[in-house]
């Protein structure tokens, strides 16, 4: 269940430049990691190998991918928020400024804030731009920061 319901399309434009919603945490599992490596085709020793990571790399463990974690963001959006009406579908028109300043370490687990950035009307819809911030449990520094951009059609 989201943890925010907004009324309508029309409500989020009292929302502009709010924070308007966080997800739960998500867990980030190994078998999640290998399950994207094998849909991105992305083996990379870094995200599969815990024996060599243990050993070889800083974090001391396997990590996720970056993209996997860019790529729960709209996973974790639906848990935070809900528009009630005014919505016939939702698309994600993409993304800015993209990065990843800390490593999501397996085993952890994440969740995103949304502040509402900017909104503007266009024919049939409207297209809203999130600053989001996916931050780790016990991390001093977001794990993935980005602008993300959603059309609401009407």
């Amino acid at each position: 269940m989201p943890q925010v319901v907004i009324p309508s399309l029309d409500s989020l434009k009292e929302l502009v430049g709010q924070e308007i919603g966080g997800s739960e945490w998500f867990a980030i599992t190994q078998d999640r990691i290998q399950r994207f490596a094998e849909a991105t085709e992305d083996r990379q020793w870094i995200h599969l190998d815990r024996e060599r990571a243990e050993r070889e790399s800083p974090y001391r463990t396997t990590i996720a991918h970056g993209f996997l974690t860019l790529s729960l963001i709209s996973c974790l959006a639906k848990q935070a928020i809900e528009i009630r009406t005014g919505v016939r579908m939702a698309v994600n028109y993409g993304l800015n400024r993209v990065r990843f300043p800390a490593p999501v370490r397996v085993d952890s687990r994440i969740r995103a804030r949304f502040t509402l950035a900017a909104l503007k009307e266009i024919p049939g819809a409207l297209e809203a731009v999130f600053s989001v911030s996916v931050e780790g449990e016990r991390m001093d520094k977001p794990c993935c920061a980005a602008e993300w951009i959603v059309r609401y059609y009407r």
